[in-house]
């Protein structure tokens, strides 16, 4: 039999925009002659709606449109597709089998992930029962994302008489996330003996961006078909027996698949809110420079505006840089002095001043020029502002509150120093956007005379090595100097990392790349007196 699967960019909330996708794609797999399709989970009402989900409105209007979608979805073919399921007190996260003009069947997801990104378990109830139906000859069994995670609701299908199993799922990326879901199913695939075809959303969410890359394990464990990887389209495969023929897509590296994320996500933030053109600062560094590549490349250059905003630090090669850049990637640019507007803060606040030495307040205070022109130039034009600064940046608390910080989207939040370079590098072996020299010269915030990043910061390559220890791994100081860190230093990052956290917390969203992001994944206290670098001599 012939079996479809529709990886599609829903929009969470679009519920009568996400059914008219789902019955597009219903329509084009019956024409092709699939017997079945396959939709991502919660397709009718996007993933994650969050709190959406306990409204009753909300619910009642996701079950209006399943039973609208099973009246007009052709009657001969069997669409399976996800939403939120209200039962008297209890709420599911449901995929419901539509056929013949009606909902058949309904399948209630059984683990309930309440970790990381995830909090099912405060939203939802849990399911127990499996749901198999026959179709073409096969019988399919559902499970639900979270399912294969954990043995048990494979293996009830299986008992119930699946000869093969359907995951719905809304898997958000990470680095390297494809492996972690191949080596899920195939341990489902050895619990069960039961092939398995996987469907993915593919699309930005706020922070989460999913991947898509739909994949398909005969019943020896072989990849018989992968779909691409950050692409929406139908995907067919042909089953004979326990295995398939279907596509074979490549999926991309590890840096041009973060690249990509950061596209898609930036393209889904920009458009599912309605924006209408990017404003951000250009610096002449390298994060700024890899932000406006990832724009221009993300929504087109003709919405991208940049903004040079010199002070008397700011280096001439700087300018020389912004202004060759713009060129090559053919986006909006402007200069905009920031002298007049900091001497003129300088000046009503020099009363409050008086006998006071300059220090990192008047730097600060140049950042903070620079954020409100930008704000400014947003709320005037009804543009979204990219902040441009990294995680090892936001980790260190090497960023300016209302300043460099003052935006709605942070492209890089979750992209550290060295991966920077690293993507910078990658986009350019695409064609030379970002000038060589950017890339080369030592980093800087140009807010005194001859600044470095490495005054106030140890060496990226260093620095890098050890958040990612702290933050993404929990490691105890004492561990991370066992690695062979020096003791001042790492004493230093982590009181770097542990006092920036009330400003994290005022930060922009941005998207996740790593299993660790700032925001939904690592949550810390703001107000805290544990110091983890104490156990260290």
């Amino acid at each position: 039999m012939k079996l479809g699967i529709a990886q599609l960019n829903l929009t969470v909330g679009d519920i009568a925009g996400n059914a008219a996708k789902l019955l597009a794609a219903a329509n084009e797999a019956h024409a092709a002659g699939a017997g079945l399709l396959l939709t991502p989970e919660m397709s009718i009402c996007g993933y994650p709606a969050e709190d959406l989900v306990l409204r009753q409105d909300f619910a009642a209007a996701c079950a209006a449109a399943v039973e609208a979608l099973a009246t007009d979805a052709p009657p001969e073919l069997a669409l399976i597709v996800g939403y939120p399921e209200r039962c008297d007190d209890d709420l599911f996260n449901a995929a419901a089998l539509l056929r013949g003009g009606r909902v058949e069947a309904v399948y209630r997801k059984h683990h309930l992930p309440n970790h990381s990104v995830f909090d099912e378990q405060r939203v939802f109830d849990r399911g127990d029962a499996p749901c198999v139906f026959a179709c073409g000859g096969v019988n399919f069994g559902l499970n639900i994302c979270g399912d294969i995670w954990e043995p048990g609701p494979a293996t009830r299908a299986r008992e119930a008489g699946a000869d093969w199993l359907l995951v719905p799922n809304a898997s958000p990326y990470h680095l390297n996330k494809e492996r972690e879901r191949l080596a899920v199913a195939r341990s489902r695939l050895l619990e069960t003996g039961l092939p398995i075809v996987y469907a993915n959303l593919v699309g930005g969410q706020d922070e989460l961006v999913f991947d898509g890359a739909s994949f398909a394990l005969n019943g020896s464990g072989e990849v018989a078909a992968q779909c691409p990887a950050w692409q929406e389209g139908l995907f067919y495969l042909e089953l004979a027996g326990d295995t398939c023929t279907g596509p074979q897509h490549v999926l991309p590296g590890e840096e041009a698949a973060v690249y990509d994320a950061l596209v898609l996500a930036v393209r889904d933030y920009f458009g599912k809110n309605g924006f209408k053109g990017v404003h951000l600062g250009l610096s002449g560094g390298i994060d700024s420079a890899l932000t406006l590549a990832i724009a221009a490349d993300a929504i087109g250059p003709d919405c991208v505006h940049a903004v040079m905003m010199p002070s008397d630090y700011t280096a001439s090669i700087s300018v020389e840089d912004s202004r060759d850049m713009v060129k090559r990637l053919g986006v909006r640019y402007s200069e905009i002095a920031i002298r007049p507007i900091f001497d003129a803060f300088v000046a009503q606040l020099a009363g409050e001043f008086a006998g006071l030495a300059a220090d990192t307040t008047e730097e600060n205070l140049q950042a903070r020029t620079r954020g409100t022109l930008l704000m400014a130039l947003s709320n005037k034009f009804g543009t979204l502002v990219l902040t441009t600064g990294n995680k090892s940046e936001m980790a260190a608390g090497y960023a300016t509150l209302y300043g460099d910080m003052a935006g709605g989207f942070g492209v890089l939040k979750d992209v550290a120093k060295t991966r920077v370079y690293r993507l910078a590098n990658y986009r350019n072996s695409l064609s030379a956007v970002i000038p060589q020299r950017i890339i080369d010269r030592p980093p800087s915030a140009e807010l005194r005379p001859d600044q470095t990043d490495q005054d106030s910061l140890p060496p990226y390559d260093v620095l890098d090595a050890i958040l990612e220890a702290y933050v993404e791994r929990d490691l105890s100081a004492r561990d991370i100097v066992a690695q062979g860190f020096d003791a001042a230093v790492v004493r230093r990052v982590i009181r770097m990392v542990d006092l920036a956290e009330y400003k994290r917390r005022q930060a922009p969203p941005g998207p996740r790349i790593t299993p660790r992001n700032f925001g939904k994944d690592r949550r810390y206290p703001i107000t805290s007196k544990y110091r983890p670098e104490g156990d260290l001599p």
